[in-house]
């Protein structure tokens, strides 16, 4: 299923626009995923609050995932209890949140006691790859733990800071994943050729091979969401901004659409 989530609407929330604003434009671009992710809001929300989010979601028609940072044994249960509220079944996490950076073992300790919970109620949870974690760790991690709601939500635009190729994460990562992030990304010369800077880019116009990723991947057909986000600068005001961030949003939708 292809989605959209809260990095595809970053500098309109920025600019105000509220969660249900987001879900009632995603239907209107005929999307049926939503990924609340790194929402920081979403953790201030009364339980009340939290169940009118949801309602509005299930009336819309939305399918929901969630996602956080931090791999933290309250964090995990909390999420998973917001799961449930959103009738979620992929939460996506990072192995360091605000608060911690656990060593490897005690990573793997924590989500070994974390997943029989995850599996039980029917939810995957997936560690996203990037640049502060070694694709080789993660995926060795994951492999440690030994759950098969345990997995990767693949975001190869993030491992570039560490050194590693996008292509070689995605073979690397292709049996565990459970989520992929979508954007497209490009280096570009700074003023006076001093260096690069690396950001997003319009889908198609930058340097990731997606035909790769879907044909390593095959997410269509194991049932995998590609959730749609974006790496978009500021574009010296805010009507330019968000007029550029839908536009590119509207290029990946239709970049995906195409491959379908």
């Amino acid at each position: 299923m292809i989605g959209l989530g809260t990095y595809a609407y970053f500098w309109q929330h920025a600019e105000g626009l509220s969660l249900v604003g987001a879900f009632e434009d995603t239907r209107a671009q005929r999307v049926d995923l939503f990924q609340i992710c790194d929402y920081a809001p979403l953790e201030q929300m009364t339980d009340a609050e939290l169940r009118d989010a949801a309602s509005a979601a299930r009336d819309t028609g939305l399918t929901i995932e969630l996602g956080t940072k931090g791999i933290e044994p309250e964090r995990l249960e909390r999420f998973l209890t917001l799961a449930e509220i959103f009738d979620a079944r992929v939460v996506r996490s990072m192995l360091y949140g605000p608060e911690s950076r656990p060593s490897l073992d005690d990573a793997r300790r924590t989500l070994a006691d974390a997943m029989p919970a995850y599996e039980a109620a029917g939810v995957s949870l997936a560690l996203e790859t990037y640049e502060q974690v070694p694709t080789r760790d993660i995926v060795g991690l994951i492999d440690t733990v030994g759950s098969d709601a345990l997995g990767v939500c693949l975001d190869p635009a993030n491992v570039v800071a560490q050194l590693e190729s996008p292509r070689e994460c995605v073979r690397e990562t292709s049996r565990l994943v459970k989520n992929v992030h979508v954007k497209d990304f490009a280096f570009a010369r700074q003023d006076g050729w001093v260096g690069f800077t690396y950001s997003g880019a319009r889908m198609g116009e930058g340097l990731h091979d997606y035909g790769q990723l879907l044909d390593v991947v095959r997410p269509r057909e194991r049932g995998i969401n590609e959730v749609v986000e974006h790496w978009l600068p500021w574009q010296t005001d805010a009507e330019t901004t968000i007029r550029t961030e839908r536009d590119w949003t509207r290029a990946t939708l239709e970049y995906l659409r195409s491959t379908l």
